[in-house]
C-alpha cells in the first residue's frame, strides 16, 4: 500500500494524481485497517488524503476537457463542501465518448464517464471513513453521491412496468454510454442504501437526518426475482460480500430497522440474503469447476480473482452472524447449509491469494498492465477486515 501511494501521486503528492476510483476505494479501506492493525497515524492520514485527493481530481472535470471546475456545476467552495453531489468519475485514461460519437466496444472499456458499480464501492469507503474517524460529514457525502446516483442511473421502460438502471453514463450523467443494466448494480445498490440509512439513523438519532427510504423502495422492486449467479469470480466476490453486509444491516438495524424500509417481509432481506447465498455458491462451484485456476498467470486477471478471495474472507463472519442470532434469521436450515457449504469453499480464496503472492506470477503481462488496481486488491485480501466491515 505504500508503493500504491508512491505510484499514484498520493505520498509523495504528484502535481498530476493517477486517481481510479474502484481502486481508491479499495485502497481507502485498506489504509483505515493498517491504522487500525498498526496504531500508525500515517496509515489514516493515507486514508484522509486519499479521499480528498478522489474529490479533487476524480469530482472534478479532467484537464483534457473544454469543461473546468467540478462536475457537478457547484462554484468552487459549494462544490468543495459537496464533492460528491455530482457523482465522480470513473478515471479511465481516455476522454469520454460524446454524445454523438458511435459506440465502440472494445474502445469503450478505455473511455471515462461514470460506472454505478464503482460510485457504491466509493459510497462504501465514505461510510467506512466516518465509522473510523467519527466524523458524519464523509456518510452525508456518500448519502448525496447514493442520491444522485439512483437519480441519474434508474430509468423508467417506455412500454411500462418498473425501473431499469444504466451500466455506465457520461461523466455530466446526462447521457448513458452504455444503456444495459449490471447483473449485480441493483443488488449492490440497494445494500448499500440500506448501510448508509443505518448509518445515518445512527449518526443523527436525536434529529431526522437523510432518508432513502424512497430509493430503496425502488431499488429493491428493480432487484425483485433477478438471476444473480455468475461464474465471474469478481461478481461472485461481490455477491458474498452482499450477503455478509445483509446479515450485518439485520443485526445491527434490527426488526425496526427493516419494518420501517419495508423489508422485513418474504421479499425483504432474509429473503435476499438466501437468494444471495444461494446464487453466490452457485458462482463459486461454476467457477472451480471451469479450470481458470489451473492456468498460466498470463491468462488470468488477478483483480477479478481476488475480488473473489475477498469476498470468501468474510464467509466465517456470515456464518457466525447466522449462528448467533437463531432468532432473527427463523433458524433457516437451508440457509445455515448453504452458508456451511460456502465456507467449505474458503480455501479456493486462500489459494487465490497465494498464488498472486508469488513474484514470478507477479512478472505476467496480465499483473503489470493492472498493476495499481492488482496490487490494492491483493492487499486487500490479505487484510480484508477494514473492506468487510469485520
Amino acid at each position: 500500500m505504500l508503493e500504491f501511494a508512491r505510484l499514484t501521486g498520493l505520498e509523495p503528492a504528484g502535481a498530476m494524481p493517477k486517481r481510479y476510483l474502484w481502486t481508491d476505494a479499495f485502497a481507502v479501506c485498506n489504509y483505515l485497517e493498517l491504522f487500525r492493525k498498526t496504531k500508525d497515524d500515517s496509515f489514516r492520514d493515507l486514508a484522509l488524503r486519499l479521499a480528498d485527493q478522489v474529490h479533487l481530481v476524480l469530482g472534478r472535470h479532467r484537464n483534457d476537457d473544454p469543461r473546468t471546475g467540478w462536475i457537478s456545476g457547484l462554484g468552487e467552495g459549494e462544490g468543495e463542501r459537496h464533492p460528491t453531489i455530482g457523482g465522480l468519475r470513473i478515471g479511465k485514461r481516455l476522454p469520454e465518448r460524446r454524445r454523438d460519437e458511435p459506440a465502440s466496444g472494445q474502445l469503450e472499456w478505455d473511455q471515462d464517464g461514470q460506472y454505478y458499480h464503482y460510485l457504491t464501492k466509493w459510497m462504501h469507503a465514505l461510510n467506512r471513513l466516518s465509522r473510523f474517524t467519527g466524523n458524519p460529514a464523509y456518510t452525508k457525502w456518500a448519502i448525496e453521491l447514493a442520491k444522485t446516483a439512483h437519480a441519474r442511473f434508474t430509468w423508467i421502460p417506455r412500454a411500462g412496468g418498473g425501473k431499469g438502471m444504466y451500466w455506465k453514463m457520461s461523466i455530466d450523467l446526462t447521457y448513458p454510454l452504455v444503456p444495459s443494466m449490471g447483473q449485480h448494480d441493483p443488488l449492490d445498490g440497494l445494500v448499500t442504501y440500506c448501510e448508509l440509512q443505518l448509518a445515518a439513523a445512527r449518526d443523527t438519532e436525536q434529529t431526522p437526518g437523510p432518508d432513502l427510504s424512497s430509493e430503496i423502495a425502488e431499488m429493491a422492486e428493480i432487484c425483485r426475482g433477478m438471476n444473480l449467479a455468475s461464474d465471474d469470480p469478481l461478481g461472485t466476490g461481490g455477491l458474498l460480500f452482499d450477503a455478509l453486509r445483509i446479515a450485518q444491516i439485520m443485526v445491527r438495524g434490527g426488526p425496526g430497522f427493516m419494518a420501517g424500509l419495508g423489508l422485513d417481509g418474504h421479499s425483504g432481506l432474509r429473503a435476499t440474503l438466501r437468494s444471495v447465498v444461494d446464487s453466490g455458491l452457485l458462482g463459486l462451484v461454476a467457477f472451480a469447476d471451469s479450470g481458470s485456476l489451473r492456468l498460466p498467470a498470463k491468462y488470468r486477471l488477478a483483480f477479478r480473482e481476488l475480488g473473489l478471495s475477498v469476498g470468501l474472507s468474510g464467509v466465517d463472519g456470515l456464518v457466525q452472524i447466522i449462528d448467533e442470532n437463531p432468532t432473527l434469521f427463523r433458524r433457516d436450515s437451508s440457509l445455515q447449509v448453504q452458508a456451511e457449504a460456502l465456507r467449505s469453499l474458503i480455501p479456493l480464496g486462500e489459494a487465490i491469494t497465494e498464488f498472486w503472492m508469488d513474484g514470478r506470477n507477479q512478472e505476467a503481462g496480465s499483473w503489470t498492465e493492472h498493476r495499481e488496481i492488482n496490487m490494492v486488491m491483493l492487499a486487500t485480501s490479505l487484510a480484508p477486515e477494514g473492506f468487510l466491515g469485520i
